[in-house]
């Protein structure tokens, strides 16, 4: 018998760093705090991306094959509450954000991050209300050193 209480608690104790996943579909870009994020494979170099499947993003990232992921810095997390919001509700995301497309993918990237990878999805694992997309990482660029900001540092939840 599962004990929904302490699958919750137990569940929430799984570390998550703090990610801006931008993507894009045409000229049209996005973008939007990820979590569930995690390096799959050495070679070649593949992560993990789980992606709530009913959200303008996860459409994006299937139709293109492509996203990036900007690793935020400790401290920011007023960037991260930003790209929390869905895009129907407030319009565009980036609008008081500084970025600039990958020049591997297109998709936006967060200038003042840590840095980014870029990655080409090599597969997808549609089950439950998230897709698990694995990608290659076909980019990278650091930008400056710094530690990364955890979900646990913020005082939010998201899992359970």
């Amino acid at each position: 018998m599962l004990d929904e209480q302490a699958k919750k608690t137990l569940l929430r104790k799984i570390p998550h760093g703090l990610y801006i996943c931008g993507v894009k579909s045409g000229d049209d870009v996005n973008g939007f705090t990820a979590s569930w994020v995690m390096q799959a494979s050495f070679q070649p170099p593949l992560v993990v991306n789980c992606v709530k499947n009913d959200s303008t993003s996860h459409a994006m990232i299937k139709s293109s094959g492509v996203f990036t992921l900007s690793f935020l810095e400790a401290g920011q997390k007023e960037i991260a509450q930003n790209f929390f919001k869905p895009l129907r509700r407030v319009g565009n995301k980036f609008e008081d954000i500084e970025f600039y497309l990958s020049p591997e993918t297109g998709c936006p990237v967060i200038k003042d991050s840590l840095g980014y990878i870029a990655c080409s999805v090599v597969g997808a694992v549609e089950k439950g209300d998230h897709t698990v997309f694995v990608a290659e990482v076909i980019g990278a660029n650091l930008h400056q050193e710094g530690e990364p900001l955890l979900l646990e540092n913020t005082g939010w939840q998201y899992g359970g």
